[in-house]
C-alpha cells in the first residue's frame, strides 16, 4: 500500500522537524515576547499583594490540638512542652520563634528553623506538639486546604 500523507501535512511535518533544531527564542515573534514579558511582570507584581502571611506578633503552642500557651514575640525566652514521647523546647526571640529540640526521630519541626511570618507552622507530629505564629491582621488562617 502506498503512503497516503497529503502534501500539505507532509510539508507541515517537515517544518516541525526542522523547528526542533532551531533555538526556542528564534521561534518567538515580537507579540509572543511582549505577552511573555507582560505575564512575568504580572506574576511579579501580584506576589507581594497576594502573599497571605504578615507580621507575626505571637506564637501559639498546642499539644494534641489543645492550646497550651500563647507567647508574645517581643522578648527572648524558652518554653518547654511535655508531649506524647518527651519534651519539646521552643525558643522565642523578638519577631520569630523556632523549635530548638524535639524527641521525634526525624526532627522535621527542628529543621523548619526560625518562623517569622504569620500563619507559619512547625509540627512535631510524633510528640503531638505544634508551634504556629499568628499576627494581628485579623485575617483567618491562610491554609484553605485544611478548611475543606
Amino acid at each position: 500500500m502506498k503512503d497516503r500523507v497529503p502534501d500539505g501535512l507532509r510539508e507541515l511535518l517537515a517544518q516541525a522537524a526542522g523547528a526542533g533544531q532551531a533555538a526556542w527564542h528564534t521561534l518567538l515573534k515580537p507579540g509572543d515576547r511582549a505577552l511573555l514579558l507582560a505575564a512575568v511582570m504580572l506574576v511579579a507584581a501580584s506576589y507581594p499583594l497576594l502573599w497571605r502571611g504578615g507580621v507575626a506578633d505571637r506564637a501559639i503552642v498546642k499539644r494534641d490540638g489543645q492550646l497550651v500557651t500563647e507567647l508574645a514575640l517581643n522578648a527572648s525566652r524558652k518554653y518547654e512542652v511535655t508531649g506524647a514521647i518527651g519534651t519539646t523546647v521552643i525558643e522565642v526571640q523578638p519577631g520569630r520563634a523556632r523549635v530548638v529540640s524535639d524527641p521525634g526521630p526525624r526532627q522535621y519541626c527542628v529543621q523548619q528553623g526560625w518562623l517569622t511570618r504569620a500563619n507559619a507552622v512547625a509540627i512535631c507530629a510524633p510528640n503531638h506538639v505544634t508551634l504556629q505564629l499568628a499576627g494581628g491582621s485579623g485575617r483567618n488562617g491562610g491554609y484553605d486546604t485544611l478548611n475543606y
